[in-house]
């Protein structure tokens, strides 16, 4: 395999994670925990292979994905802003009922509990509409955050929420706005993993919105480093596919490859990292 066939196979790994910790990097800065990534992305992935099933199109199944990641957020926006809830336990707590509800319909709407049936997609590689978009996903929330009077509010609101609220702002509004809008972006990952495979499997995430909240911290909050951060581990992935033939190292070991990276870059970022100041902290 070329590089550019190596470059090609990073860029196809890492769009999943742009998409997720483009989302998570929004919600975060607004002052919400984003441990529910892993969920957005599952619900947008089943509702896309719905909506694409039953109407033939590709297209209208990413607004059924992105509506999906939507509710969702919206369940952990209503939650975590409205009724207060602890943010880490809602987190836990969507990502489990995206895996329990995709797997009830999944038996319901196709009579499997493991995959569903096959679905129209879109063509592989850079003909990919939704690649280029994950690529586009960070520098896009970072112009947002950093370059318009919104981004200005959520950041404020993620950091200082009394001092936002004092000049106008309304802190719950640009919270449930940032959260919506994450389930959105996240969702997106989903999507783009459904419609590259054509269809939906049980638990076809397989952690990577978890990663995508690691990236999220080893970027330090920042847009795009959180996208670098992607892209290095998407390199480690794909480092893991082609080490999968080498019988010279256990396969079970190469496995780790991703996840040991994963600990490791965070092990080095823990304690150096400043997170925004009202992350996680309930406001009335």
């Amino acid at each position: 395999m070329n590089s550019f066939e190596i470059i090609t196979q990073i860029l196809r790994i890492a769009a999943p994670y742009l998409f997720a910790a483009a989302g998570g990097v929004i919600a975060e800065r607004s002052g919400i925990i984003s441990l529910t990534l892993e969920g957005y992305m599952l619900g947008g992935a089943f509702a896309a292979v719905v909506g694409t099933f039953y109407t033939g199109s590709p297209t209208i199944g990413v607004l059924c994905g992105i509506g999906g990641g939507m509710v969702l957020a919206l369940i952990h926006a209503i939650s975590c802003i409205r009724y207060r809830a602890d943010q880490v336990i809602v987190g836990i707590a969507i990502n489990l009922f995206a895996i329990g509800i995709t797997r009830f319909f999944l038996k319901l709407l196709f009579g499997s509990s493991s995959n569903s049936p096959r679905v129209a997609g879109f063509a592989s590689g850079y003909a990919n509409p939704l690649l280029w978009l994950g690529l586009l996903a960070t520098p896009v929330v970072a112009f947002l955050l950093f370059r318009t009077t919104f981004g200005l509010r959520v950041r404020a609101t993620g950091e200082k929420p009394e001092a936002a609220a004092s000049v106008g702002v309304s802190v719950h509004r640009v919270q449930y706005t940032a959260v919506v809008l994450s389930g959105a972006l996240a969702a997106l990952g989903g999507v783009y993993l459904a419609l590259d495979q054509h269809q939906f499997t049980d638990q076809m995430t397989a952690g990577r919105g978890f990663i995508a909240v690691a990236a999220v911290i080893f970027g330090r909050w920042s847009p795009l480093r959180a996208g670098a951060a992607c892209l290095l581990f998407a390199a480690a992935e794909t480092a893991q596919i082609h080490l999968q033939g080498n019988h010279v190292v256990a396969s079970q070991f190469i496995e780790m490859i991703p996840y040991v990276l994963t600990i490791v870059a965070l092990a080095g970022v823990v304690g150096r990292a400043i997170a925004p100041s009202a992350l996680g902290r309930a406001e009335t």
